[in-house]
């Protein structure tokens, strides 16, 4: 019968080895989950196939997410038709993964469970992928690392980090209520702009009918009257010609439009354009700078919670955070820090970050404790987001019942006031 010598992890986070003499691999490591450890690596030294499968685990082990074998091409296919699951989505999978490891389940065995829960945008072939690689000797992170259109480098790096310290359970109850957060954050985004979309949508809705339909008639009267119409009900009936009879043009002219606004979009100079437009928009620019600064140092602040290196953790921040403008300023501050400075000092530099943070940053600094001032500014600026959201809305919603109201009344007196000179013209 075979030996496999193991490496496999207590939950206290303490290293142990050892050596059973059982017939395969999957049996090996149901023997070492029952002895409450989690397996890290099972070897198979006086073998040549064991030594093969060892080589292809320690390999995934040190390739940082690496495959060493090649997944199925139906599972590969399958992963590449997938989305990129929600926020809300990724914390409700890892928060299932928390609980059942915390009520004392081998991570094979919670991921077997995972297989037949519920967890909507993550398929239960992702867990079952986990589960076979798992199986297989790698680490969790490892597994997970291989589907990155799941599994972010964020989360991979937290979830290595928990492996590493032993303390896993707590690190996914940690990034369970950090994609919480930032899914509340979404969600007050889309609910501030539901009555403003609406709005717009309705009034773009009721001037195409009007034009379209409504004034081609009205048109029929007045060009069969010998008058002179006044310049806003020329204006209007021009317009409607435009409608009815150019439309093929002016679907051209947006389909243009949209193709030249798309090429500028992605080009590194409108990337980079843009964001910066949005980041000195009025109103809208706040807004937008609130949620930045949060999610900058929310994610900063957990990943160093859990023992990532500053360097790693800056790295991750930058590839998140959406906009060009402020991906630059954490590149800088990334080389600052690897010059020795400290991370309140570059931040301040690039003249892009508020004082407010720089300055609660000094203070972690000087007290030891960077992870705890990065969480307070994270609270501070999501408390400032709920409040210039609020704001945004209250001044939007006016904004758009305004130029509403604009729209219509210029459409109603362009009728009215044609009507009423050719009933003026009557009674002369």
């Amino acid at each position: 019968m075979p030996q496999f010598a193991y490496k496999a992890r207590k939950r206290s986070g303490e290293i142990v080895q050892g050596v059973l003499d059982v017939s395969d691999r999957s049996v090996a490591l149901q023997q070492i989950e029952r002895l409450g450890l989690f397996p890290v690596i099972v070897d198979a030294p006086r073998g040549g196939a064991g030594a093969a499968a060892v080589a292809g685990a320690a390999a995934g082990q040190r390739g940082e997410g690496q495959s060493s074998s090649v997944l199925p091409q139906s599972v590969r296919s399958f992963m590449a038709r997938k989305r990129r699951p929600k926020m809300q989505e990724l914390a409700t999978f890892t928060q299932q993964m928390a609980n059942l490891l915390n009520s004392g389940m081998p991570l094979t065995v919670a991921l077997n469970s995972m297989t037949h829960l519920e967890s909507k945008g993550i398929p239960s072939e992702v867990s079952k992928m986990l589960k076979q690689e798992v199986m297989e000797g790698r680490g969790l992170s490892d597994a997970m690392a291989k589907q990155p259109m799941i599994f972010s480098d964020l989360y991979v790096n937290m979830v290595r980090a928990g492996e590493q310290s032993g303390a896993l359970t707590d690190v996914l109850r940690r990034l369970s209520t950090h994609y919480e957060r930032f899914a509340e954050v979404q969600q007050k985004f889309k609910s501030a702009m539901v009555y403003p979309a609406i709005v717009a949508c309705v009034g773009v809705a009721i001037v195409i009918f009007f034009m379209t339909f409504m004034l081609p008639k009205f048109m029929t009267i007045f060009q069969g009257l010998n008058i002179e119409l006044p310049l806003s009900t020329r204006i209007l009936m021009d317009m409607s010609r435009l409608f009815t009879s150019y439309w093929w043009l002016m679907l051209l002219m947006i389909v243009a439009i949209w193709v030249v606004g798309a090429r500028f979009r992605t080009s590194a100079f409108g990337k980079k354009k843009i964001d910066e437009w949005k980041l000195n928009a009025p109103v809208v620019g706040k807004v937008i700078r609130m949620n930045l600064f949060g999610q900058f140092a929310r994610t900063l602040s957990t990943l160093l919670t859990n023992g990532v290196p500053v360097l790693t953790a800056l790295k991750i921040t930058e590839q998140i955070i959406p906009n060009v403008v402020i991906k630059e300023a954490i590149a800088m501050t990334r080389e600052d820090v690897t010059d020795g400075k400290t991370l309140a000092q570059p931040l301040a530099k690039s003249r892009l970050f508020p004082q407010l943070m720089i300055d609660l940053l000094k203070i972690g600094e000087e007290t030891g404790d960077v992870p705890g001032s990065l969480k307070n500014i994270a609270e501070t600026y999501e408390n400032e987001l709920t409040i210039q959201l609020r704001v945004m809305t209250t001044l939007i919603e006016p904004a758009m019942i305004i130029i509403m109201a604009i729209c219509v009344g210029f459409l109603l007196f362009s009728v009215l006031s044609a009507m009423f000179k050719i009933t003026a013209s009557i009674n002369h």
